[in-house]
């Protein structure tokens, strides 16, 4: 076996990983042995929000500066224990009709990932063969709006869901923007579960239409936050929470409470900025999962 690769156990799996030495992050000096590190000890509160859930991935073969490829399809070579699922391919660019899916359902598919530098993980708000049990609202901040201007709106978001009774967690993206997630009954199909958040959207525009924006066009959108409604479609993925990102530094997806997002409506640091890899590991160990709520379920959503 060449030097750069040696067999693993994972749970009584067994890995051959390579290249642990190979830096994904350069201007970190961030390794794919270091990224196999955090995705294994971010595993126990990770594998929650990824089970039963088909998963994209997001590759970066050579690096953040690289170059990288969205992956759906199980690739070649994928071990037999791995779990896939074949589904239907709805918006597929391909033009396939199904796709087998991989299902990271335990931590030797994690760290098999993690090793393929699967960087990126996104999952859609259902699980697999069931109607979503969760909505997601995207805020996508317009330059010069920032992530401050994201936590004012969550804000408002958050208290207007509550007059229907939703729930809201709120996390970063672990970019410029941040997600509210809320956790729903999982009797609704996704067309039904885009409208309502779309007609919430809609509604916090009027009140506040020079900071918040509904619609999707670009040109609207600079100064103000894009709330996007549309992460709800059957069609799309939201990336996971404790997701790594490809920036600069091992930036991940990171649960906030909503005291450090009312810290971060007026402005004060750290609440307004990207947690790192090993921040966030600090945070589980402090905090454990803060979006915990999310895997009990919740309640209808009021169509009307």
């Amino acid at each position: 076996m060449p030097a750069d690769r040696f067999k693993v156990d994972v749970e009584g799996r067994s890995l051959e990983l390579s290249n642990l030495d190979k830096v994904l992050y350069p201007k970190a000096g961030f390794t794919k042995g270091e990224v196999i590190d955090y995705y294994t000890r971010i595993a126990p509160v990770l594998l929650p929000h990824l089970r039963d859930r088909a998963l994209t991935r997001i590759r970066y073969p050579n690096g953040v500066d690289g170059g990288s490829f969205f992956e759906k399809n199980a690739p070649a070579a994928t071990p037999e224990w791995v779990r896939t699922e074949n589904l239907p391919a709805p918006g597929s660019s391909k033009g396939r009709e199904t796709i087998d899916y991989v299902v990271a359902d335990d931590l030797p598919t994690l760290v098999w990932l993690a090793n393929l530098a699967a960087l990126e993980l996104h999952t859609p708000q259902w699980k697999v063969g069931e109607h979503p049990d969760m909505m997601v609202v995207d805020l996508d901040p317009g330059a010069p709006a920032a992530l401050r201007q994201c936590c004012q709106v969550a804000l408002l978001m958050r208290d207007r869901l509550a007059q229907d009774g939703i729930d809201s967690y709120p996390k970063t993206s672990g970019k410029k923007g941040m997600q509210l997630c809320c956790p729903i009954a999982g009797t609704q199909d996704a067309d039904d579960v885009s409208a309502y958040a779309k007609r919430i959207a809609q509604e916090l525009e009027k009140v506040q239409p020079k900071a918040i924006v509904s619609k999707m066009a670009k040109n609207l959108r600079p100064g103000k936050v894009f709330i996007d409604w549309s992460q709800n479609n059957a069609a799309k993925t939201t990336v996971a929470p404790y997701s790594l990102r490809a920036q600069d530094v091992p930036s991940a997806s990171t649960p906030l409470t909503w005291d450090e997002v009312e810290a971060g409506a007026a402005g004060k640091r750290p609440s307004t900025k990207p947690y790192t890899a090993t921040e966030v590991l600090k945070r589980v160990e402090k905090q454990g999962d803060l979006l915990a709520p999310l895997l009990d379920g919740g309640p209808e959503l009021p169509l009307r």
